[in-house]
Parts: C-alpha cells; sequence; structure tokens
C-alpha cells in the first residue's frame, strides 16, 4: 500500500479538530495573569512617582508656611489616597509622602517618598 497523504492527512486532521483551540484555552489564564502582572507593576511604578510628586509639592507648600497635606493632596491624582507628614527644621522643610499602591493581583502596601525644601522667610 503506497502513501497517500490525503487519506492519513485527513484521518489525522479529523482526529485532532479542536485541539489547538483546547491549546489556547489552557493557555488564557497563564496569559491573563502575565497580564494582570504587568498591570500592577505600572501600577507600583505610577503610585511612586505620585509619591515623589507629592512629597514635593507638600515640601514646597510647608516651605512657604502652607498645609504639607493638602500640597501633598492637590499634587496626586484624585483616585489615589495619599498621606503627608512633615517636620520642620531650623531652616529646611521634610515632607514624607505615603501613596496606597492599588490592588489589582496582589497587596504591594505603600509608596513612600520623601523631600526636603529650605524655608522661604
Amino acid at each position: 500500500m503506497s502513501y497517500d497523504g490525503k487519506v492519513l492527512g485527513g484521518r489525522a486532521a479529523r482526529r485532532d479538530r479542536g485541539q489547538v483551540a483546547i491549546e489556547y484555552l489552557g493557555f488564557i489564564p497563564i496569559l491573563l495573569l502575565v497580564a494582570l502582572a504587568g498591570v500592577q507593576v505600572g501600577l507600583i511604578a505610577y503610585a511612586a512617582q505620585q509619591a515623589g510628586t507629592a512629597a514635593r509639592a507638600g515640601a514646597r507648600a510647608a516651605s512657604l508656611e502652607r498645609s504639607a497635606q493638602e500640597g501633598c493632596a492637590n499634587a496626586v491624582s484624585d483616585w489615589l489616597s495619599v498621606s503627608c507628614s512633615a517636620a520642620q527644621g531650623d531652616d529646611t522643610v521634610t515632607v514624607t509622602a505615603t501613596v496606597d499602591i492599588p490592588l489589582l493581583v496582589w497587596d504591594f502596601g505603600n509608596a513612600t517618598k520623601t523631600a526636603t525644601m529650605p524655608l522661604d522667610h
């Protein structure tokens, strides 16, 4: 009996029908997890950047004898929560801003940044 690609290939194709779809469905959860982890890393970086911005804005506000908390809150996106604490020295003010990292996949806690500015006498 000679090899006829159509017959053997046809049988093999009928038996394997749907195999690729099932393999793809099995791989979808892994792809989703990797995508969510990528978005979570982006949220971590964004929260850290916003904490730095809030610390600088709060330090600038405190150096002008204004509210550090208000300066921090005005500097970050509305959907992020921020808390600031200010410590005044002889001629400088130091503000520490803490931004909650949004929870998407895992809880990574907070992003904290500190900024120091001279007092504007």
